[in-house]
């Protein structure tokens, strides 16, 4: 993003940069449009957040919609953050995670002081676009396209089942317990898990706790016996023939080296 920034927020939208653009509310009719626009558009009422790469509803009228947030971003600054991915998609759909929630949220509703408050959300589009595209990549965006084969009650439970396995995958967490934490089977928890996430839930839970322990080898002292029963692993041979597959390097390995780089 252009580092000459100003805002707009009192007519319903802010300029982020000359490639960016947030519309707040319906009714704008001034709002400057990016060159090869993307619109990025944030549903308020479902958990859901939309890509639509047509700025073609944007080129003419009036701008904004009543139920939705839109970022109007010029493809190169997508790229150039690291979207490009987002790219190839077409229209498409994810669930608002619950980081990107409460970025929203304070961007519609900011809690600055009046004086403040174009700064303020300004500063929170750039921070939702930069985490949006952040999350796509890490694989945490969840499409919507699993939702035809299974009911919207049923795929929350499945995205309640994966933060369950982010916030606490470094415990014990059995296909059982999770399950019934969620309000689901064991049966359905693995079918639609694997269809919504294409991952089984074993799978997750050891990505997510590889995740935890490569952090710690990079931002700790701890001895990596000691990283490997943080993370949730009961011996240091697994975690280092798990650690090893995923990132082709032994735990002590891969320290030294990504310290040194």
């Amino acid at each position: 993003m252009s580092e000459e920034y100003h805002g707009g927020a009192a007519g319903g939208f802010i300029v982020v940069s000359p490639e960016m653009t947030a519309i707040l509310k319906e009714g704008v009719i001034d709002a400057p449009i990016p060159p090869r626009a993307i619109e990025f558009s944030v549903a308020s009422g479902p958990r859901v957040w939309t890509l639509q790469l047509d700025p073609a509803p944007f080129l003419a009228g009036v701008l904004g919609r009543a139920d939705r947030i839109v970022f109007l971003v010029q493809r190169d600054a997508v790229e150039r953050l690291g979207g490009g991915g987002l790219l190839t998609l077409g229209v498409t759909g994810f669930h608002l995670t619950a980081e990107l929630r409460a970025i929203a949220l304070a961007l519609r509703e900011p809690a600055a002081e009046i004086e403040a408050r174009s700064t303020y959300q300004l500063a929170k589009s750039i921070e939702f676009m930069c985490e949006a595209i952040r999350l796509f990549r890490a694989g945490e965006l969840v499409s919507l396209a699993g939702e035809g084969q299974m009911s919207p009650a049923d795929t929350r439970r499945m995205i309640a089942a994966r933060q369950m396995i982010v916030d606490r995958a470094q415990e014990k967490l059995s296909l059982d317990y999770i399950a019934r934490n969620c309000g689901l089977n064991r049966s359905k928890l693995t079918r639609g898990f694997k269809a919504l996430f294409d991952c089984t839930v074993t799978q997750a839970i050891a990505e997510r706790r590889l995740e935890l322990a490569s952090r710690m080898l990079l931002t700790t002292d701890l001895p990596v016996s000691s990283i490997g029963y943080e993370s949730g692993y009961l011996n240091n041979a697994s975690f280092a023939r798990a650690f090893g597959r995923r990132y082709g390097r032994s735990p002590s390995d891969f320290r030294v080296g990504e310290l040194a780089a």
